[in-house]
Order: structure tokens, then sequence, then C-alpha cells
């Protein structure tokens, strides 16, 4: 069994591992780095051709983020016949998404924001939708080299997440013995305010890749989540009390549905008015769509909660029309960047935004080192001005800014409890910063003793 990750290991960019398992060679993931442009984008799947028989017989997509299927088609054009495994309801997400990412990167190539072609096109995914093969939870399925069906078998675990996310569970033959492997991808183990928290195998594992995402952020293990919750609505009533505009910057998938969950409750308990405009755009609409259309047929807190019976007001294209949003006395922004990036319409009302006393910019999301989102944060705390994008430059902080812990991912002391029910024989530990894992391998280290912790480089393989 060999272990080797294709993607940036410093960060939680382009997600994807490969597993030789015997003679099936399997793909974990084909994310996308959201902070680089064109071939930068990609993990190197050439890394895969590099190793002695390497081939992709199948590839596992745990979920509908771009760190973790942004790069499918490249992939599926790299080894065309290779089967491409997730859950129904990501499979739905991909057959919108997929086709958005396209067209975006058609249009920032046409209008000159980037020098680079498209990694694909819309052609590209319809024809290459037929090997998409999805799956319900907890029903194994065949995983093996062609022309070997039994002697690799996945199953799906709902990994809590967003819609349709999944931890994948690989049972295989080595050296006469059943091995089991579990990769977690990224995972939430308690509730949030849609979606459940995650469950996970019965049985102890031999081998558990571990995200570790969490892993540098002492205060999310000391945060409740009920709490801030509350903390969260506060900083809207204040907001809107003084006549502000509120900006949440969230992830198109996932956080967005939830936060429009919360400002639902918060307005059907009366803690905001009715009359609040709550502004949504894009992508987000569809993505609401689809969660409602799944609503009983995949976990969920509430089945009869709708995303689309929440209040929302589309936001106006154009420069002079976003700004006069912020202007117009109280209002909520849900829009998306989560990480700020720019040319984003969260980055672009930041800018119009931070200089307003009235305002306030609440992050509510996990945000990348050098981020604009964490740079607006790290500034605001240390009473420095921030440089959103480079046309803005330098501007003083006056709005109020705020983080709050609403994470998709389980924190630290959640992700060790995970791996002690699960009790490996080894750990890998990806998606994660370099100060997260270090943290997690230390610790890991003290409460499984007996277990062996890796940090895997790109390109370095491990042999479990």
């Amino acid at each position: 069994m060999q272990f080797l990750t294709l993607g940036a290991t410093d960060d939680v960019g382009a997600s994807s591992h490969f597993l030789q398992l015997g003679d099936t060679g399997l793909v974990l993931d084909a994310g996308a780095n959201p902070s680089e442009e064109g071939p930068d984008r990609v993990p190197d799947y050439d890394l895969i051709r590099r190793q002695d028989d390497g081939y992709v017989d199948h590839a596992l997509i745990t979920h509908a983020h771009h760190d973790h299927f942004g790069t499918l088609p490249v992939l599926v054009d790299e080894f065309p016949h290779a089967k491409v495994h997730m859950t129904t309801a990501t499979h739905q997400l991909l057959e919108f998404l997929l086709p958005a990412s396209a067209r975006l990167q058609q249009k920032r190539k046409d209008e000159g924001s980037t020098t680079h072609d498209p990694l694909f096109s819309e052609d590209d995914i319809e024809l290459q939708s037929s090997l998409y093969l999805d799956h319900e939870l907890r029903a194994p399925f065949d995983a093996s080299e062609v022309g070997d069906d039994g002697t690799v078998e996945a199953e799906f675990f709902d990994a809590g997440h967003i819609l349709g996310s999944a931890g994948a569970l690989l049972r295989f033959e080595e050296d006469g013995r059943e091995r089991r492997l579990f990769y977690t991808s990224d995972t939430r183990t308690e509730a949030q305010s849609i979606l459940p928290g995650g469950s996970y195998p019965d049985e102890p594992v031999d081998v558990l890749i571990l995200e570790s995402t969490g892993g540098a952020d002492p205060e999310a293990e000391e945060t409740n989540r009920a709490l801030e919750e509350e903390r969260f609505c506060a900083a809207l009533k204040r907001t809107m009390a003084r006549g502000g505009a509120a900006l949440v910057p969230v992830f198109v998938m996932g956080r967005a549905q939830e936060v429009l969950a919360l400002i639902d409750r918060f307005k059907r308990r009366g803690d905001l008015s009715d009359d609040v405009p709550v502004y949504t755009a894009g992508s987000m609409r569809a993505i609401a769509g689809l969660y409602d259309d799944t609503r009983l047929t995949t976990p969920r807190l509430n089945p009869g909660f709708k995303v689309f019976d929440v209040d929302q007001t589309d936001l106006p294209y154009g420069r002079d029309k976003l700004k006069r949003t912020l202007e117009q006395g109280p209002a909520i922004h849900v829009v998306s960047s989560g990480m700020m990036f720019g040319k984003t319409l969260s980055n672009r009302l930041a800018r119009d935004l931070v200089g307003d006393p009235d305002g306030a910019v609440l992050r509510v999301g996990y945000a990348v080192e050098d981020s604009p989102a964490r740079r607006l944060t790290d500034a605001a705390q240390n009473g420095r001005s921030v440089t959103l994008s480079e046309e803005s430059g330098p501007q003083p902080i006056r709005a109020d800014v705020e983080r709050f812990r609403l994470s998709g991912h389980s924190h630290r002391q959640q992700l060790l409890g995970l791996a002690e029910r699960l009790r490996p024989e080894k750990i890998v530990l990806v998606h994660g910063e370099t100060e997260a894992k270090d943290w997690m391998q230390t610790h890991l280290r003290e409460r499984l003793p007996g277990a062996e912790v890796w940090r895997p480089r790109q390109g370095e393989p491990l042999e479990l």
C-alpha cells in the first residue's frame, strides 16, 4: 500500500492524493488551488505516471468545494479510463458547478483578468459526464482494478461538512488479511444549522488519512457553537441598530446556506427586523434549490427547512448600484467568496465598507494565510491599514471586523477524539497549514502512542 500527495502540503488548496492498493490505483479528490492561476492551480498528476505501474482506475470525489473537485476534468483527461465516484448530492452539485467554473475561466480570459487559458471547457465536461458515478451513503461499491473485481471495496460516510460531503472507507486485502483505510476529507463531528454531524466507521481502521485544518486554532476548541451563533446575532443587531451594512463573506457552497438559516432563525424570533434586506447573488440561488431538492434524501436536522423560504434580495449589478446597497440603511450582504479573493463580490463590497464606522465585516469561515480575509482580520486586530487589492491600495479600517467560529470543520480536539475512536495503526495528516500539522502530529503521538503519524510532502511516496 502506497500513499502519494499530489497537491500542496503546507496549505489547504488543491487537495489530491494517490493510493496504490496492490494493482489498483485510486485518486482521492482532484482539487484546485484557489490562490493560484492557470496550471499552478492543478495538482501534479504527472507524479502518478512516475510511479511503478502508476495508473488511475478510480477517483473518489468527497465533496463539492473547489479545493477538492476543481481540477477533476483535468484528471479525467489525463486518465480517461478512470471511473469517478461521488455521493448522489455531490454529483448533482457538480453538474452545476463544473460548467459554471468553465464559463468563469473563459470569461476571465476574455476580459483580460488572466493570461491563462481555461483548464477545461463545458464541452470537456459533457464528454466526461458518463464516467461520473453516484452512490448513496453507507452503500459499498467496487473500486478494484478493471478485470479484478472485488479486491477493493469503497463506502461513503456522511462527513457533516456540506451537502453531499463524505469520508471514504476502503477495504482491501494485503498479506492475507483485510485492511481498512479511512479518509476523513473535510469533516465536522458536530451539528451545524442545517446539517447534523458526520458519521464514521464502527470498527477500527488500519490507516487514517486525517484533515488538520483546525490544528492551529486553539480558540475554536474553547468555543461553544450555540454561544458563537448568539454572538453573531448580537453583531448583526448592533450593526443594524446604527443603520449600517453587514458584509458576511461566505463560501457559496455550505457556509452561505448555513448563514441564511441562522439569519432566518434570528428574524423569526424577533432579533432582526423582517424589513432588513438580505442581499445574495449569483449561484447561491441555484445551490439553494439543490439544498431544498435533496432535503428528504440527505442528512438534515430539520427536513422541513427550505433555504428558498429565507427572504432574499438580488444584489444589483454595477459598481455604483452595489455601493448604494451599502448606503441605504441597515442591510445584510451574504456573498462570496469566503476568503475575499480579488474580483469577487465580497472583496469589492469590503473595499467600500471597511472605512465606514457604521459598517461591519463578519467572517464566519476559514481563510488561508495571506488571503484578503485573513489580512483584514489581522490588520483590524493590530490597528493597521489593510490592502484588499492592488487597485485599492492600503485602506484604514473603521468598520467593525469580527470573526465567528461557525466552520464546517471539526476543531482539533474533535479530530483527536475521532482518531482515538478509530484507533489506527498509521495516521497521515493532510489539508492543513504547517503550524496546524505540527500541533496535530505532536498531540496525536501523545494520545495514540502506538500509532505512526506522518506528514507527507508533495511527491514523496509513503509505504504504509
